[in-house]
């Protein structure tokens, strides 16, 4: 009987999960937007300009009308225009209720799992994606979680059938998770719970060597067939990144400089809470940085509170690029508040041009997408959204229109009719 139910339950979710919006229609005429405050990110911000679009593709950004004429035209009336933001480091689409084991893909059993590819464990139909797109996120990275080796992430666009047509860069980076360099007594153990140095981080450390080593080794051996070390391939030939997540000043130094002892280019760092202590280390070998988002709390009893909203002007200061990190506390569903992560750092001293550039241009030239996506310029895809106000600001993010690739999105969401429905009802005086 109960395995019955479990099943009936699981059928439940994963047809009430099924119902929603449909991908847009592929853009067929070309559209000019007008009277629109343009944010380029790459160039300056054009008051009241115009901005063309055709098959799928920016064709004009101006302050003058084009010569050329268009078959729709929007006026925006003041409204703003941004390029489409990233979220780096998440997992939407691989869980989509964390108390349903059945919806929860994200990690993998076992330790060491570079083949594990996150992309065909995407649900595109996830009820959260949806509301991303309300907020201005319209791409991700979707990136496993687990063991030491998670394995691979790939970068998607959040209008789309299934995964293949999602999928805009495929496994483009691995994902290690690098030992802690400390620990701290757990509440159930006697003793203080203060931060100490791990016993284990040295042995940890050399395991993870090791196999780096072999995997080095092994592109040289044409005698033997082995799925995990193949497919680092990628990142002794530059065509992946190492996504190394790690937080302290001890992990930065010994991670990075192993991995560019072996060879390894292509080196972005994840979380990364002490990263502002290893600037010099990190502007000279041009290592980037996905930067814990600023709403958590402090790394340790003694650091200045407002170390977390501080660390992205730190580093901005200091010349690394970086962008924001989703990952924490019910990460997807907090996924839409990307923006205004960005707009936390603004508050405590933040360039917001910089602030802007962590959200777009800056992720896409992490994830190897900037030549398409990333700032409104002439020949890269038609991906952006138009607010009323300021993007990074929650009181004015409030999106009139959203387009991927030329397609205009649907906004409507499971939660949005909600709204409505009972906006009615007090409206009706029911």
């Amino acid at each position: 009987m109960k395995k019955i139910t479990y099943i009936l339950a699981v059928f439940c979710f994963v047809v009430s999960n099924g119902q929603n919006q449909i991908p847009g229609n592929t853009q067929d005429e070309s559209t000019l937007f007008n009277n629109a405050k343009i944010v380029t990110v790459t160039g300056e911000t054009i008051e009241n300009g115009y901005l063309g679009i055709s098959e799928g593709l920016i064709d004009y950004v101006g302050k003058k009308a084009p010569e050329k004429q268009y078959t729709n035209k929007v006026d925006l009336n003041g409204k703003h225009i941004y390029p489409g933001f990233i979220a780096l480091n998440s997992t939407l689409g691989l869980v989509e209720v964390d108390a349903v084991r059945a919806s929860d893909d994200e990690s993998e059993i076992g330790t060491f799992n570079p083949n594990i590819r996150s992309i065909i464990a995407y649900n595109a139909e996830s009820k959260i994606i949806e509301t991303m797109r309300l907020n201005g996120v319209l791409l991700a990275q979707v990136t496993p979680r687990g063991g030491v080796v998670s394995g691979s992430s790939s970068v998607v666009q959040l209008d789309a059938w299934n995964w293949e047509d999602a999928a805009i860069r495929t496994d483009e980076g691995i994902h290690l998770n690098w030992p802690s360099a400390y620990s701290r007594g757990s509440r159930w153990t006697p003793g203080p719970r203060n931060l100490s140095p791990s016993t284990t981080y040295s042995s940890n450390a050399e395991r993870i060597k090791s196999v780096f080593h072999n995997a080095k080794n092994y592109l040289n051996d044409t005698n033997k067939e082995d799925l995990r070390l193949r497919s680092m391939e990628g990142l002794f030939n530059g065509s992946q990144t190492l996504y190394l997540h790690l937080n302290s000043k001890r992990q930065i130094q010994d991670a990075t400089s192993f991995f560019k002892s072996i060879g390894l280019e292509k080196i972005v760092l994840v979380g990364a809470r002490e990263s502002h202590l290893v600037t010099d280390l990190l502007v000279e070998h041009n290592i980037p940085v996905i930067a814990a988002h600023p709403h958590r709390l402090p790394s340790s009893e003694d650091a200045d509170v407002k170390e977390a909203f501080n660390l992205a002007k730190k580093l901005d200061e200091a010349g690394v690029t970086f962008g924001i990190d989703v990952r924490g506390q019910m990460e997807r569903m907090n996924t839409r508040n990307l923006p205004f992560y960005a707009g936390s750092f603004v508050g405590h001293g933040l360039d917001y041009h910089s602030a802007l550039k962590s959200l777009t241009i800056n992720a896409a030239k992490i994830l190897g997408i900037d030549e398409k996506y990333g700032s409104l310029e002439e020949g890269k895809s038609a991906t952006f959204f138009v607010s009323e106000g300021d993007a990074l600001d929650m009181r004015t993010n409030v999106v009139h229109s959203a387009y991927i690739d030329g397609r205009e999105l649907g906004l409507e969401t499971h939660q949005t009719r909600l709204r409505d429905k009972f906006t009615e009802k007090v409206e009706r005086g029911n």
